[in-house]
């Protein structure tokens, strides 16, 4: 998504204004206008938006506990992938270093969706860049912390949905070299054919994507000290790349 200069709606603005408020909300927080069917699950929603009974802060975070929108960006998607979205979606940037990430993770983990987005909508950052009546939008920063930043800003903000997977965030495949344009990411070296010696038929190596997803699903567990036992050598490893 590009930049675009903030539209503010407040209770005075018309029918009118207040429908292509709509439209920007849809653009900025789903990518896309819902489909006929989710328009159904979004009705009284709209509708109440557009009776001004709901201010545009109010609507987003109805918007985002929905199914519309938990469907696209949450339940086939990798926790860390998620956050970053959401960070796009409802902060207009991207995630800010591990240690950003690995705070807002914790959050989702331990307290649940409602928590991690009520965090978000009622953070200071939120409020001082949008308040209640400004719709989020891509934010350009008067300086960045590096030129990594810049990079990994700009390109999650012209990043469509799926376009570079579900699983990594642009802040880790970014520092890890790996190739995610097909939507599914890899190592340079993954794309390396080998020979199975008994049907002598050619085998792709395992997508570090598939390791990712299985680090993440065993990172979810109580147990950290069973969890770690439990790691083969590529696990830990590239656990401890993440956590740099």
């Amino acid at each position: 998504m590009d930049n675009h200069q903030p539209i503010t709606i407040d209770r005075k603005a018309t029918e009118a204004d207040r429908q292509n408020a709509l439209r920007q909300i849809y653009f900025q927080i789903l990518e896309r206008q819902p489909y006929e069917y989710e328009r159904k699950e979004l009705a009284k929603l709209e509708k109440d938006f557009l009776k001004g009974k709901l201010g545009i802060r109010h609507f987003i975070g109805e918007l985002v506990m929905s199914s519309v929108y938990l469907n696209s960006f949450y339940y086939d998607c990798s926790n860390m992938k998620f956050v970053e979205w959401t960070f796009k979606h409802l902060l207009g940037r991207a995630i800010q270093g591990s240690e950003e990430i690995a705070t807002y993770m914790n959050l989702l983990m331990m307290e649940g969706v409602s928590v991690f987005f009520h965090e978000i909508l009622g953070s200071e950052e939120y409020r001082k860049a949008f308040g209640c009546f400004t719709i989020p939008y891509a934010r350009e920063a008067k300086l960045y912390d590096s030129p990594r930043n810049y990079l990994q800003t700009n390109l999650l903000q012209h990043e469509h949905v799926g376009q570079r997977g579900k699983i990594v965030p642009t802040i880790y495949w970014q520092q890890l070299g790996m190739d995610c344009e097909t939507g599914t990411c890899v190592m340079p070296d993954a794309k390396v054919v080998s020979t199975h010696p008994e049907a002598n038929e050619p085998m792709i190596l395992r997508s570090v994507n598939d390791e990712i997803e299985e680090l993440l699903q065993m990172l979810q567990k109580s147990d950290a000290k069973q969890v770690l036992q439990s790691m083969n050598e590529n696990q830990k490893s590239l656990l401890r790349t993440l956590a740099k």
